[in-house]
Order: C-alpha cells, then sequence, then structure tokens
C-alpha cells in the first residue's frame, strides 16, 4: 500500500534525491506514472496531490526506491465491562521499487507487510465497538483484528497514451481492489491515530485481499476502475497465504478537481466476505481534503460515507433466517489532523449502525444499533534525527450507545484512554 505524499525540499547528501529526480522532473507515481507520487494512496486510490510524505527514498541508475512504515508503542484502556488494558505495538512496514519500461511504460513492485500477531497476539487490541473477524471460530467484538504479516505483495504496469490519457494493469497477492478511500493506516488524517476506526469493515477493510486484478484509465483528471478480487476476509492465520477465488468484483471512480482535493465513488459485490456464507452490496463516498502551509505545517481532513447490504444464504448462529436481505447498515467518519510547530492536534468521529448480532446483543437479532464514537488526541515530536521521527502521543475517545444497549456495557458513554510513542519515517526524508 503507498503512503502520504508530499513535494519533498532538495538536498545536498550524496546518492540522494528530492521527490522532483536528479533531473527536477516530478517523481512519477507508481501505479499511474502520469500522475505525481504524492496523490498514491493505498492499493490504488488516490491522496490530494498535496498531500505530505513521509518515507525514505533512493534513485539508483534503473530503479527508485522508497521505504516506509509506522509503530506505536502504547498503553490503552478501553474501559466498560467488555472492554480491557494493553500494552501493544500497532505496526506496519512498506518497500516499493519502480522503473521505466521505454520512454511511455513503467513497472512497480510494492510490499507491506505487518507484524501485529507478534504484538498484539491472534485476538488482536482492544476496542470498544470494533467487530470484525474471527478468532478461534468466535467473532471478535470490541476488539480490532490483527492484520497479516503479508499485507500485500503487489506489481503494477502504467503506459501514458498522450498527454490526458493514461492506462494501468494492477496484480496483487494479496492486494487492495478498487473500493473506497485511501485505507486508513495511510490516510494523513488519520496518521498519529493508532487505533482502527469502529467503522473500518464498513469502508475500508478490504486493504488487505488474496487475489486482486484492478486495470484502470485515466482521463485528465479523473480514474475509472474496475478489480476482480477474492470476496472473503482473510483467514484466522495471519501468516499464511489464502486460497485465490476472484468470486468478488468492484468499480471506482475517482477525481482530483484540485490539488488539494480527492474525492471517490464506488460499489463493490462482496462473496463470502465474512466466511458466514453470506454476501454483500458494498457503496462508499469520500472527500480528503489536505493543505500545507508550509514547511512540516499541514492540515487534513477526510469525510467518508458507506453503506453496505447483506445476503445470508445460510441458517448459521447470528445469522438471519436463509435467504434474507438486511435493511442497509450506513456509517459516516469524519477526521481530522493538524500539524504545527513539531505538534499534532487530531480527531475522529463516527456514526456506525451495527446489528445487535455482530455486537453479540442477543441472538439472531438484527436489529441496527446507532452506535457513536469521538476521539481527540495530541503529540508532541520528541526527536527527528537518523530519518526518523519519534512522537509521545496522548488521546482520548467517548463512545456514545442506544439506552437499550448501554446495559450490556454497563455505561451509556464508556470512555477509553491512550498514551504512545509513535516512531516513523521523517517529512522529507530521503537515504537508502
Amino acid at each position: 500500500m503507498m503512503i502520504m505524499g508530499m513535494p519533498m525540499d532538495s538536498m545536498d547528501m550524496s546518492g540522494m534525491m528530492d521527490v522532483k529526480g536528479m533531473s527536477g522532473m516530478e517523481m512519477k507515481g507508481s501505479v499511474l506514472l502520469t500522475v505525481p507520487m504524492t496523490q498514491e494512496g493505498s492499493g490504488t486510490s488516490w491522496h490530494p496531490e498535496s498531500s505530505p510524505m513521509y518515507g525514505a527514498m533512493y534513485q539508483g541508475d534503473e530503479w527508485t526506491s522508497m521505504i516506509h512504515g509506522h509503530i506505536s508503542l502504547r498503553y490503552t484502556d478501553q474501559g466498560s465491562t467488555r472492554g480491557g488494558q494493553d500494552f501493544d505495538a500497532p505496526n506496519y512496514l512498506m518497500a516499493m521499487t519502480q522503473r521505466m519500461l521505454g520512454a511511455n511504460t513503467q513497472i512497480m513492485f510494492r510490499g507491506m507487510f505487518s507484524f501485529d500477531w507478534f504484538t498484539e497476539g491472534g485476538n488482536g487490541y482492544p476496542l470498544l465497538l470494533q467487530t470484525g473477524e474471527t478468532w478461534h471460530g468466535a467473532y471478535l467484538v470490541d476488539r480490532q483484528h490483527p492484520h497479516d504479516l503479508f499485507s500485500e505483495l503487489s506489481t503494477a504496469i502504467s503506459t501514458k497514451f498522450s498527454e490526458s490519457l493514461s492506462g494501468f494493469i494492477y496484480l496483487g497477492y494479496p492486494g487492495e481492489p478498487a473500493i473506497g478511500p485511501p485505507a486508513f493506516m495511510h490516510r494523513l488524517s488519520a496518521m498519529s491515530d493508532p487505533d482502527a476506526p469502529i467503522s473500518h469493515h464498513w469502508q475500508d477493510a478490504t486493504h488487505i485481499t488474496f487475489g486482486v486484478a484492478t486495470a484502470g484509465i485515466k482521463y485528465d483528471r479523473f480514474k475509472l476502475e474496475g478489480s476482480l478480487f477474492t470476496g472473503a476476509a482473510p483467514d484466522e492465520n495471519r501468516l499464511n497465504f489464502d486460497k485465490p477465488l476472484f468470486d468478488s468484483y468492484s468499480g471506482r471512480i475517482s477525481y482530483n478537481p484540485t490539488s488539494e482535493i480527492a474525492l471517490q465513488f464506488s460499489r463493490a459485490f462482496l462473496k463470502n466476505p465474512d466466511r458466514d456464507f453470506s454476501n454483500e452490496w458494498l457503496s462508499t463516498a469520500s472527500a480528503i481534503y489536505t493543505h500545507v502551509f508550509g514547511g512540516e505545517e499541514w492540515i487534513s481532513n477526510t469525510l467518508v460515507w458507506s453503506s453496505k447490504t447483506s445476503h445470508h444464504s445460510a441458517v448459521i448462529i447470528y445469522t438471519p433466517k436463509a435467504d434474507t436481505i438486511l435493511t442497509p447498515e450506513v456509517s459516516i467518519l469524519a477526521e481530522t489532523e493538524f500539524h504545527f510547530l513539531g505538534n499534532a492536534l487530531y480527531g475522529r468521529f463516527e456514526y456506525v449502525e451495527k446489528a445487535q448480532a455482530e455486537l453479540v446483543i442477543g441472538v439472531s437479532s438484527l436489529e441496527k444499533e446507532p452506535v457513536k464514537e469521538l476521539t481527540i488526541g495530541i503529540n508532541r515530536k520528541l526527536f527527528d534525527d537518523y530519518g526518523v521521527d519519534l512522537d509521545l502521543g496522548i488521546q482520548g475517545t467517548i463512545n456514545f450507545l442506544p439506552t437499550n444497549i448501554a446495559f450490556v456495557y454497563k455505561d451509556q458513554y464508556p470512555k477509553a484512554f491512550e498514551l504512545y510513542l509513535a516512531l516513523h519515517p521523517k517529512m522529507n526524508t530521503m537515504g537508502m
């Protein structure tokens, strides 16, 4: 998965380069060579072109390479009778390399890795109101599942047909299909928040998919793309490669009207996404705005809407009767992050409709519960040498529950607290 990007200042260090390259030309994107690297998000998604980049880059004779990563060493206390406390370290590492094949064609290879299974364990970390995937055959509730060791192994070939027209083919095992905005860990607006959104499985859970083939075409500021992919979420073995099925499909249209705005709408059919014999229709729409004030000062905002409708074709626990179509479940997410004078102030608000069954409140209950969550945090840069930043941060969360399910949590407004140290590449850093 790609990362956040921004124009990098020139440096005099030997063997290094800025984002415009040794020749002064703007560096090409890895999936589409006709957009700048700063515009690329996870998978084949788009950020605004103005987005800052955090990563180490090296220019060889033919290959341009980049390394990016993030780890948060933290203590989290999720409160409530269904919460928990933990010391853990959510993390990921990404490496990418690309080169030209002639004057108008480029090839890229990308790897994304997470060591969550080692730092979080098989059942992940405590996170109130989070749902999705399983551990030892039981649904994970109020916990965020760990990500797979191999989160992306992909390649892409991009060709320029004219100044306005270009196309690409992207293959991933695993990879990310053309669904939704950039995945949460790659959004600038979520850069400092160690938690996954509770709307993750409504918006961007397909960022790790074992078997993806995407083809797309770009004209001017528009991009149209479609994917065939495996609908099932990764299994409980986070160290293996799941069987590719290519039984699902999606389409996405992206439009960046200015250098500071990225818009997208997508529609997808997922076969058996939860491995419970159910199918799903998923729609998403999003807008991202990023403005750089100068130096290391910037603000990024993301707004995401999604709606998913499930169709169950078997009678199993926590699902309705056979051949039942559920009413759509809607989610809304709003994120913001502001970097200034070595500080970061950030926040996230979510509204998610989750069935009682998904929250394991009443067996086979289809009643939707609108749950809400608000997180506010701040961090301060402690160290910025040797190509990395070390940040000390603190954040607090308040959850808002409907009165009819508050009794399960013993509180209608359960609260959470986190203290963390975050390590990541510094802005404008490049090297071998």
